[in-house]
């Protein structure tokens, strides 16, 4: 199997598909021989440039330059391809934008090829000695790998997983001639003169996934279909879209993590205090005895932290207090930069973003603010579970399927400030009462959110589609993947 990716913490992050592409692929590995695709990035080179050998080539098509694809092994086994085409991909910046933040002007060219690499891999025609029997797709970028693989008499089976339907690859129609989509079999979609990378993807793969089972159900009718919810029902009816949960992985233990200077465990709360204090004088923030609230985020609207904004006086004059740390809209850094100016010694924020410090606020924060307007999974909340900290969110997606309200976190009805302040009275309330507290951070601690469970059943899934390939008409209907069907298949 196939694993392509844009991706990949090993490597380069920008964000929860990176840590998706470094645990699924070996978690999946315990069952199926997998490799991974991603493009030759700085990063990428850096790490694995000087083991890597030359093992495969792919052609020029229309506008998508030729590649070269190279191989490594990283120390655990896994296999990583890389492709390689140094105008394409060797450029600072995040895998998708430049330094500043601005998108690649030639996005669909950079994508297409790579969309194509795994197409031709596939098909037999990279010269390589190794093929892959399924490809496994993630988001809008590699989406268009179904599509070159359409109508191809020897076709693999592809899994099109949806991490966020917000971002869609949408480029002007004109992008079609250059990516060779008009010389091949017609693209479907055609929206108000654009093409869509995503809605290819999701109109032509063999399964679709997505990260949770609740965003599975959402993308199905609007407002969360972000206009691809016709399709997505049409899918779902044919029996071809299920939601399978992310995990996270076992770095994440305040037992054994470096990060933290006084490690815990399940009912250590003293020293779990201890990393409160630590984490206060680290920040700057006064010490005193109310709950410490904490948002670790991409500043970006989907994520809420204008409500957050909003709500910072209630939680200031209920006796909280309130650290931030992320990067993303300019507009909300400014807004949210203003905070500590306003509250000094009991508002705190980090534009930026650095692992060691977002695990020390995990370990020191009270509570977690995730008011997300949608959230396809989020790890977030996951993270903040494992070091007993207690996720307050709005109750959409993979929120709902990994918090248990009023048991291991606290969610809201309705993203909007007024839902998010009760929610808030209802943190002081469990902060007052320190035996309900404990109880909730322990039941949050207890919470197994490991890779192995999500593993299994994608290596059921894949298994599935292997034994009913696309020539066989009952391929069509394979239905979803379940917990107790993972297990009866293995």
């Amino acid at each position: 199997m196939l694993f392509v990716t844009t991706e990949m913490t090993d490597f380069v992050k920008a964000g929860g598909l990176g840590d998706v592409s470094a645990a699924l692929p070996r978690a999946v590995a315990r069952h199926h021989d997998v490799r991974v695709l991603i493009p030759g990035y700085p990063n990428v080179l850096a790490v694995v440039g000087k083991s890597m050998r030359m093992v495969g080539k792919t052609r020029g098509y229309h506008k998508l330059p030729a590649c070269q694809i190279a191989e490594a092994t990283l120390s655990d086994g896994l296999g990583v391809l890389v492709l390689c085409n140094a105008d394409l991909y060797e450029r600072e910046g995040s895998p998708y934008a430049d330094a500043s933040g601005h998108g690649w002007a030639d996005n669909d060219i950079r994508f297409a090829t790579l969309s194509y690499a795994a197409a031709e891999i596939a098909l037999k025609h990279a010269h390589m000695s190794w093929q892959p029997d399924l490809l496994h797709l993630n988001d809008w970028p590699c989406a268009l790998a179904t599509h070159y693989l359409d109508g191809e008499s020897e076709a693999v089976p592809t899994v099109l997983t949806i991490h966020n339907l917000a971002y869609q690859g949408v480029f002007p129609a004109s992008a079609a001639a250059h990516i060779g989509l008009s010389a091949r079999r017609r693209i479907d979609h055609d929206r108000h003169g654009r093409i869509s990378f995503l809605h290819e993807g999701i109109a032509k793969a063999t399964y679709l996934s997505t990260v949770s089972e609740c965003y599975a159900k959402q993308i199905t009718e609007p407002p969360c279909g972000c206009g691809l919810d016709v399709l997505l029902r049409k899918r779902a009816s044919e029996g071809r879209l299920t939601g399978i949960v992310n995990g996270i992985d076992h770095s994440w233990d305040p037992q054994h993590d470096p990060a933290l200077r006084i490690p815990f465990a399940i009912g250590e709360w003293d020293k779990r205090h201890e990393n409160t204090q630590q984490l206060r004088d680290e920040l700057g923030l006064r010490q005193q005895d109310g709950p410490l609230f904490a948002v670790i985020s991409r500043m970006v609207q989907q994520k809420g932290v204008d409500l957050i904004y909003e709500a910072a006086p209630q939680i200031i004059a209920a006796g909280g207090q309130l650290a931030l740390i992320g990067r993303g809209d300019p507009a909300i850094e400014h807004s949210i930069a203003r905070l500590p100016r306003r509250f000094p010694g009991r508002v705190v924020a980090h534009i930026g973003f650095e692992e060691g410090l977002a695990r020390r606020m995990f370990a020191g924060a009270d509570f977690l603010l995730m008011p997300s307007r949608y959230e396809p999974c989020g790890l977030s909340q996951m993270y903040a579970q494992a070091y007993g900290c207690l996720p307050v969110a709005h109750a959409t997606g993979g929120l709902i399927d990994t918090i248990e309200d009023g048991i291991t976190g606290l969610l809201f009805r309705d993203a909007t400030v007024s839902e998010l302040r009760r929610c808030l009275q209802r943190a002081f309330r469990v902060f007052a009462e320190p035996l309900l507290l404990n109880a909730m951070r322990g039941a949050a601690m207890l919470e197994k959110h490991g890779w192995d469970v999500p593993g299994r059943q994608y290596a059921t899934l894949y298994s599935r589609i292997l034994l009913k390939r696309p020539s066989d008409p009952s391929a069509q209907s394979a239905p979803p993947v379940r917990e107790k069907d993972v297990y009866a298949h293995l």
